[in-house]
């Protein structure tokens, strides 16, 4: 009668520490007081190591000694790990590159579709300014009517490779290649499609976040057909 006496109370002290999370009146396997929280954390803790204690009892387990400082042990490194200043502890990001903090140019391409017009282009980003920014993406292109940004024919744009951001330090550069449909023949040529081919002395060339820019070739002006071009991302690796 008083084992069964026994296991009823202490089925009853578990469900009142689930209900209330209150070991007020709760002793230690020792018989010593429990320890009494000062955070709402550590009730929990002390709630945790006196139900074992009381599971121990229940089944007759020896190992019931310090099971209430594990646990709180535990509970104290999981509030170190998930401590609200760490949280707030992280490095600062590099703003995108401003237009005016950058410098753009194009060249023609030493690897390039064969045929007589321009081929294919390299356009080259440096950071003229004295703070780092980040280059992210795939160009816009067009062509600039009679070398006018007002006066623009945009070419469809297909883009090659994956995009990823690229850091620049003052005075830093990166890259990305053009790749244009290709002009056949000679004198004015023609386009395999049977299109007239265009010809423009500049492109405007835009990159997400950071405006668009106006470039013209060191050499001659941009011949292609079809105002198609295929683009890669801007990267930190010069292209050929």
């Amino acid at each position: 009668m008083q084992h069964r006496y026994t296991n009823g109370l202490t089925a009853a002290a578990l469900a009142a520490a689930a209900a209330t999370l209150s070991l007020a009146a709760c002793q230690t396997a020792s018989g010593a007081p429990a320890h009494t929280a000062s955070t709402p954390r550590a009730a929990a803790v002390t709630v945790s190591g006196a139900v074992t204690e009381r599971a121990a009892e229940a089944t007759g387990s020896a190992e019931v000694t310090g099971s209430a400082s594990a646990t709180r042990s535990v509970s104290a490194a999981s509030a170190v790990s998930f401590s609200p200043v760490a949280a707030r502890t992280t490095s600062s990001t590099t703003p995108a590159c401003a237009a005016k903090a950058l410098k753009a140019t194009a060249y023609e391409s030493s690897v390039r579709p064969r045929g007589t017009g321009t081929g294919a282009a390299i356009v080259q980003f440096k950071n003229v300014s004295s703070a780092a920014c980040v280059l992210r993406g795939h160009p816009t292109v067009a062509g600039a009517g009679n070398g006018s940004p007002q006066r623009t024919v945009p070419l469809k744009v297909t883009p090659k490779g994956k995009a990823s951001t690229v850091r620049l330090a003052p005075g830093g550069k990166a890259w990305l290649k053009l790749t244009f449909v290709q002009v056949q023949g000679e004198a004015d040529g023609y386009c395999v499609s049977g299109a007239k081919p265009s010809v423009y002395p500049t492109l405007v060339v835009g990159l997400p976040s950071a405006g668009k820019h106006q470039v013209a070739l060191d050499e001659g002006v941009f011949a292609e057909c079809d105002d198609k071009v295929t683009a890669t991302a801007v990267s930190a690796v010069k292209p050929a």
